[in-house]
């Protein structure tokens, strides 16, 4: 804690907080870490950085920062216990550390505020600085804050995706130049660590379990996932679909004024965005919205977000955007128009190629079964890719609901046997192949083993069918990330593509 006669953190006025004479400790050297460390040291404050990897890239980024009188603790011995016999007034700690790791919890026992990135950044950004659209959910994050960049883009606005993706929040809240609008992707990680986020408008895409591991349970997990709703300002936006969202709705403490927004990929009702006769419709953000509805573009604008038109959940992103960007202000046309110009990121439902009647498609995000199941559900006749690090995840319902749209299947992974299990039990008709997995200990034997994968799913598919990489579980028991294996499978299909062009 503070010590005695210097004004602690909590104590300071805010937005425009001041960190000049904080000891700052910053838990993790990562992009948020470093962005921290950087922001802060320049505006006064004596910063200490912890990380338990005493790697070359950390002691670059510590050299760089040496300048500003960065103090790093690298290795593992520094991650258990506070920095003997110096006061520390803030805790900064990377998403990615859980609330009993023992540093963290004795910042707790010692009356330290333990914050996140987005907390301080909120904190120091200035009373005019722009404003915050916000976006959680287990799935469909990423997607929805760089289409929500796209719109506002389109409406002539500086703004930027930030946070879980891309640009640090920090970096863009204090960004010299200024945005106007932040889209701002947060992670249940984060928000377990920050009170005071005061978006303008914010969205809870989904609920599922997923790092229960992390949060304890999954009514701990949907708490934290929660908070996004904390003070908006102008609209909540939920899932119609998913009662596990309208019910944080319902338990928010929001601004006056501020209303439940529902989207659906149905015909809306008042307050709602939805589809009607293949329109995006919008019955939320008009004057007289129980008898008239705003058009914001079509399905055929979102065609090109999917190897047979953008399938369901795609759709419900962009629903999702458009009602934040709505709530912002945004008109009608630059909704189109940033939806037209929207292009998936990589290893998002990502085409790579369509050949000889087959599409290819790179989800490799899809890290768990909820995001496969959406990926699912784009195509009628489907050869799967799947497999990995289940993570103890029950694939059961999965496999069960693709059955009947599975031309075939590729097991892939270290843990093969749920899923040919489920498939016995499930889907016993559906073609199963498994590649040998060969040395995938360095990346030419990671790439042959990938080429093998695509070739056994091209010798399963037929005219009309969809190739498709959504392995429903983690990556690192055979590739490096999700993306290296995204990546990889991308280039084993254009070597595929190319040799029977040849």
């Amino acid at each position: 804690m503070s010590a005695p006669g210097r004004q602690g953190a909590e104590d300071r006025p805010w937005p425009g907080l001041d960190v000049a004479g904080l000891h700052i400790l910053v838990t993790g050297f990562g992009v948020s870490g470093y962005a921290v460390a950087d922001q802060t040291l320049q505006r006064g404050a004596r910063v200490t950085v912890v990380d338990a990897a005493d790697s070359e890239r950390n002691r670059e980024q510590a050299r760089i920062l040496e300048v500003f009188g960065l103090r790093a603790l690298l290795g593992p011995e520094h991650t258990t216990t506070l920095p003997a016999g110096e006061d520390v007034d803030l805790v900064v700690t990377s998403p990615g550390w859980r609330p009993d790791q023992p540093l963290l919890a004795a910042a707790a026992a010692a009356g330290i505020p333990i914050w996140s990135e987005i907390e301080l950044a909120r904190r120091m950004q200035s009373a005019d600085g722009p404003a915050w659209l916000g976006v959680t959910g287990t799935n469909g994050k990423t997607t929805t804050v760089t289409m929500l960049e796209s719109i506002l883009r389109a409406a002539g606005l500086r703004a930027v995706a930030c946070g879980n993706v891309g640009l640090p929040v920090i970096e863009a809240a204090l960004d010299p130049q200024g945005f106007d609008v932040l889209a701002v992707e947060l992670s249940s990680f984060q928000l377990h660590w920050t009170r005071h986020l005061q978006c303008e408008a914010a969205a809870v895409l989904n609920i599922s379990e997923d790092h229960l591991d992390w949060h304890g349970s999954l009514e701990d997990y949907a708490a934290a996932k929660g908070r996004i709703y904390q003070d908006v300002e102008v609209a909540c936006v939920y899932t119609t679909a998913d009662p596990a969202t309208m019910h944080l709705v319902e338990e928010a403490d929001v601004r006056e004024g501020a209303r439940a927004i529902g989207i659906g990929l149905d015909a809306p009702g008042p307050s709602e965005l939805g589809i009607v006769d293949g329109l995006l419709v919008d019955r939320a953000f008009l004057p007289d919205r129980r008898h008239r509805a705003a058009e914001l573009g079509t399905l055929e604008d979102l065609a090109h977000l999917g190897a047979r038109g953008a399938p369901p959940h795609v759709v419900l992103d962009a629903l999702a955007a458009a009602a934040l960007a709505r709530a912002h202000g945004v008109p009608q046309e630059a909704v189109r128009d940033g939806l037209r110009a929207y292009r998936a990121g990589a290893h998002r439902a990502e085409v790579i190629a369509t050949a000889a009647g087959v599409a290819y498609v790179d989800d490799s995000k899809a890290t768990n079964p909820d995001a496969a199941r959406a990926s699912l559900a784009a195509a009628p006749s489907i050869v799967w890719i799947v497999g990995g690090l289940t993570k103890g995840a029950d694939v059961d319902a999965l496999v069960r609901l693709a059955g009947p749209r599975l031309a075939g299947a590729v097991l892939i992974g270290q843990d093969e046997a749920p899923f040919r299990d489920a498939f016995a039990r499930h889907a016993p008709q559906v073609p199963l192949a498994r590649p040998e997995p060969g040395h995938t200990g360095d990346a030419e034997g990671r790439a042959a083993y990938m080429r093998r994968v695509v070739s056994a799913a091209r010798t399963l598919a037929g005219d009309g069918d969809v190739v498709l990489l959504a392995p429903a579980a983690a990556s690192m028991d055979q590739f490096t990330n999700y993306a290296e294996r995204g990546d990889l499978f991308a280039a084993a299909v254009r070597d595929l593509v190319d040799g029977d062009a040849a």
